[in-house]
C-alpha cells in the first residue's frame, strides 16, 4: 500500500507539470488543429481519382487519420529526452538513489502522461468530430478490445523507449537521437499512413519494430481493420513483445548504467 501511494504521488506530479505552462498548451492545440486540417485535405487529394486504396475508401482512411491525430499521445516517447536532461543537470544521480524502482517510476509516469495527453486532445477530438466528420465506433466490445490493446501496446513501447534511452549513457547530447526516434516512430507507428496501405516488403519491416503496437494496432481494432475475431492473436503478439523487450530492457540498463556520466550536479 505504501509503495502504491508513492507511485500515485509520482503520477500526480505529471498533470501539474504538464499544465504549468498554459500558453504552450493552447499553442499546441492550434498547431495540432492546423496539422489535422492539412492531413484531411491531403488525403482527399489522394482519393480524388480512386475509390479505394488497399481496401479502404476515403471515409475509412479519413477516419483512421483523424483518430491517429486524436490518439497521438499513444506514441509519446519521452525517455530519451528525460534521461538526457537528467544526465546533463546531474539529476540522474539523485534518481538512482531514490528508494523506488527507476523503471517502475517512469512506467507509472508514462501512463499518467498518456491520460493527461488524452485530456488535452479533447478540443482536437471535437474539431475532428464536428468539422471533419469523424465517425466514432459505437460497439462496447470494440472499445473494450481497444483499451486492452492500448494498455499492452503502451507497455511494449515503454520498454522499447527504455532501451533507446539507455543509449544516452554513451553520449553527451541527445537532441539528434530524440528527433530521429520521433520521426521514425511517426512513420513506422502508423501516425502518417495506415500501414495496410504500405507495400508488403515495407509492412514486413514495420512489423519487425514495436512502434506499430502502440498506435496502429489499437487503431486497427477501433476502426475495424482488425476484426474482433482476430483480437486474441493481436494480444498474444503484444504479450510476446512485452516479455522479450522487458527482459532485454533490464539487461541493457544493467550494462549501460556502468557507463553513466553525470555532466551537471
Amino acid at each position: 500500500m505504501r509503495r502504491s501511494q508513492i507511485y500515485l504521488a509520482l503520477a500526480a506530479m505529471v498533470p501539474k507539470e504538464y499544465f504549468t505552462y498554459r500558453v504552450w498548451f493552447w499553442i499546441g492545440i492550434i498547431l495540432r488543429t492546423i496539422g489535422m486540417t492539412i492531413y484531411v485535405f491531403f488525403w482527399r487529394a489522394v482519393y480524388a481519382d480512386t475509390n479505394t486504396i488497399a481496401g479502404l475508401n476515403l471515409q475509412q482512411a479519413l477516419n483512421y487519420i483523424l483518430l491517429a491525430q486524436v490518439f497521438a499521445p499513444l506514441m509519446d516517447m519521452f525517455l530519451v529526452f528525460e534521461f538526457g536532461y537528467n544526465l546533463r543537470e546531474g539529476a540522474m544521480a539523485i534518481a538512482l538513489l531514490r528508494p523506488v524502482s527507476l523503471q517502475g517510476n517512469y512506467y507509472v509516469q508514462s501512463f499518467a502522461r498518456l491520460v493527461v495527453g488524452m485530456v488535452s486532445q479533447i478540443p482536437l477530438a471535437l474539431v475532428a468530430t464536428f468539422v471533419f466528420g469523424l465517425k466514432w465506433p459505437t460497439s462496447a466490445a470494440v472499445w473494450g478490445a481497444f483499451l486492452v490493446t492500448v494498455f499492452l501496446g503502451r507497455t511494449v513501447l515503454f520498454f522499447f523507449d527504455w532501451i533507446l534511452a539507455c543509449l544516452t549513457f554513451y553520449t553527451t547530447e541527445v537532441w539528434g537521437l530524440g528527433v530521429l526516434i520521433e520521426g521514425i516512430s511517426l512513420f513506422f507507428g502508423g501516425a502518417l499512413v495506415p500501414l495496410v496501405m504500405m507495400p508488403v516488403w515495407l509492412r514486413a519491416i514495420t512489423q519487425s519494430f514495436p512502434f506499430a503496437q502502440a498506435l496502429y494496432i489499437p487503431l486497427s481494432v477501433l476502426t475495424g481493420i482488425v476484426p474482433l475475431s482476430q483480437v486474441g492473436q493481436v494480444w498474444l503478439v503484444q504479450a510476446a513483445w512485452i516479455v522479450g523487450l522487458g527482459v532485454l530492457a533490464k539487461l541493457i540498463f544493467n550494462v549501460a548504467i556502468r557507463k553513466v556520466t553525470v555532466q551537471g550536479g
